[in-house]
Parts: structure tokens; C-alpha cells; sequence
């Protein structure tokens, strides 16, 4: 049985977003026998979104689904905490709440062992969206992992085709984790369909890749700018080396910022939360007047920092940067 939080709806939200809220455990050192120790951490990429955003100040709120244990409501409390609406987050006692553990390399970089035969975040029904979340909001993000299986993919897709419709700017990350799928066609097949809704998407160097059969960024960001017209900007991290965008015909990328890693659980989600952050100030004269190189770059300068910045802490929702931090490295930045 689920059942829904009945907290006040707020009005006037900038982002609300869909998908999955679940447990990282990241690694914490060893134990006195030698044993790797893990964090508990909250994590999920669409949650990592709206807290780096709800730190920068803007109004948000989560749609999803958690299980009623003791799990779920920590992360509940987190997202109170954190000041992200939670009249969307369901609590429901037929699954428990998905757990990820976290691996990391020598370079930070990391790897995901999911728990989820099923998880809780794809318990989440068509009929639970909170739709009032959606008409009150400036953008609807969502994510590929609740398109894993139903029946959250049928209330992921129905909630972004209802967001359309409403003339919402709609944001999208394929977020690539092939062990939570069948197999890599249906991957493919529907992250693309989840591609037909968005218009600002933001890619990986390896889904990129994934999607389109090329790593070259002018090529493959073109490629997909052409299948789907919806589509105004793509963005491609590049790891260390940075970001690259394309709005319509103007391009642009930038080298990043050099710090030391810890964990880059939720750079990506960070940088995209950044460039969200952006586009609510940017978007109405990019509209009138078609974006700029000079534009771009600045963006892409902003978010790189957001996205360096959180890979310097542990866990993604704990390490996301303040605008004070993000405005040191990135120079000065106005909303």
C-alpha cells in the first residue's frame, strides 16, 4: 500500500523533479580487522539535482517513491532538511528503499552495486503524480533509471508528456547504468524514447557514445540535435577535461577546473543542477536573441565549478557547493 505525504503544495516551484531516491554506501576507510566500512548516504541523481539547486536558494520538489522503512524516512528527513518539497514522496510497504554501494577507484572515480529486485523507487504508479507539483513548476526534470521498469517508466514518460503539454522547459539525463537493465537494446530503445520530451539533456562522454555510435562531440551532438527537434541544448561532461554544449548552431566547451577528488558521486548532477541554475536567469533572452558562444561558455564555466566542487567531499547530497564557493572559483555570477 502507498501513501502520500499531505504536506502543503507550495506555489511558484523553479524545478520539480521525478525518479529515484535512494541509499549510497560510500566507502568510509577500514575497520580495525582490515574490513571496508561504508557511509550511509542519500543519493539518487534527480534528488542530487534539486538539493545542489535547493543550496543555490531556488524552490523545489521531488516526485517518487521510497519504501516505508526506517531507510525511507531518513530520506525524507533529508529532504526536508535540505528544504525540497516532499508532497510528491510516497512511502509504500510493498518494496523496501533501493540501495546502491558505491566503488571507487584509485582516481575517485566510482561504480554501483544496486539493490533493487524491486526497489522502491519503481513502485511509483501513474495515478501517484502529484500533478499540482508539475503546473506550479518552471522545469520538470527526470532521469532514465525510473524507465527501468514499470510501473514508475509508464509514470516517468506520462508525467514528461503532461509537462510538455504545459509548455514546460523539460530537462533530461540519460544517466547510463546498464546492470539495472534487461539488456543494452532495451536501454537504448528507451532512453531514446525518454529523449522525444526534453529539451535541454545532458550527456556523458560514454552515452554519448552509447547513443548515437560516435565519440566525437560536433558529430554525435549534432546527430541527436537532428533526431529530435525538441532538443535546444546538449551538454557532454568530459571528466577532467571539462564540458561541451550545443545550442542550435553555436557551440562551446570549457577546460573545467582542477581539485582534489574525493568521490565524484553527483559531479554530473551538480553540473547539471548549474546549468539549470543558468538557464532560469538566461533562458528568456536566449529565446529573443539565440544563444551565444560567450553565453555558453559562461554557463559552462559556472557549472564545471559546481560539478568540480562537489567531487571534492564524500557522498553527493552532503558535498554539493554553495553559490559563495561555486562564485570563488567561477568568478562572479549574477541571477
Amino acid at each position: 500500500m502507498v501513501t502520500q505525504d499531505n504536506a502543503r503544495t507550495d506555489k511558484g516551484l523553479d524545478v520539480v523533479a521525478l525518479g529515484e531516491l535512494l541509499i549510497d554506501f560510500t566507502p568510509h576507510g577500514v575497520s580495525e580487522q582490515g574490513q571496508p566500512l561504508f557511509e550511509q548516504n542519500p543519493g539518487g541523481a534527480p534528488a542530487n539535482v534539486l538539493a545542489a539547486l535547493a543550496k543555490l536558494g531556488l524552490a523545489t520538489s521531488f516526485i517518487g517513491a521510497v519504501g516505508e522503512d526506517a531507510f525511507g524516512r531518513y530520506l525524507k528527513d533529508v529532504l526536508e532538511q535540505c528544504g525540497i518539497g516532499t508532497e510528491g514522496l510516497l512511502l509504500t510497504s510493498v518494496a523496501k528503499t533501493t540501495l546502491a554501494f558505491v566503488h571507487l577507484d584509485a582516481d575517485g572515480d566510482r561504480s554501483f552495486s544496486f539493490y533493487r529486485q524491486p526497489g522502491a523507487d519503481h513502485m511509483l504508479h501513474e495515478d501517484d503524480i502529484n500533478r499540482a507539483l508539475i503546473d506550479s513548476a518552471k522545469i520538470f526534470h527526470y532521469g532514465s533509471i525510473s524507465m527501468t521498469h514499470e510501473p514508475s517508466r509508464t509514470a516517468t514518460l506520462s508525467t514528461a508528456a503532461y509537462a510538455r503539454s504545459k509548455g514546460m522547459l523539460i530537462s533530461y539525463d540519460p544517466n547510463l547504468r546498464l546492470s539495472l537493465w534487461e539488456n543494452e537494446a532495451a536501454a537504448k530503445d528507451r532512453i531514446l524514447e525518454g529523449l522525444q520530451y526534453a529539451n535541454v539533456v545532458k550527456l556523458s562522454e560514454e552515452e554519448l557514445l552509447f547513443l548515437t555510435g560516435t565519440g566525437d562531440l560536433e558529430t554525435g551532438t549534432k546527430q541527436l540535435a537532428e533526431q529530435f527537434p525538441s532538443l535546444f541544448m546538449l551538454l557532454v561532461t568530459l571528466g577532467a577535461d571539462g564540458s561541451y554544449c550545443r545550442a542550435g548552431e553555436a557551440t562551446a566547451s570549457h577546460a573545467g577546473y582542477k581539485v582534489d577528488v574525493m568521490d565524484t558521486t553527483g559531479a554530473g548532477d551538480a553540473f547539471f543542477a548549474g546549468i539549470l541554475y543558468s538557464l532560469l536567469t538566461e533562458l528568456e533572452a536566449a529565446a529573443q536573441n539565440g544563444w551565444t558562444q560567450p553565453q555558453l561558455e559562461s554557463m559552462l564555466a559556472f557549472a564545471n565549478a559546481m560539478g568540480a566542487l562537489a567531487a571534492t567531499g564524500k557522498g553527493a547530497i552532503p558535498s554539493m557547493p554553495t553559490l559563495g564557493a561555486i562564485t570563488t572559483i567561477a568568478g562572479a555570477f549574477a541571477r
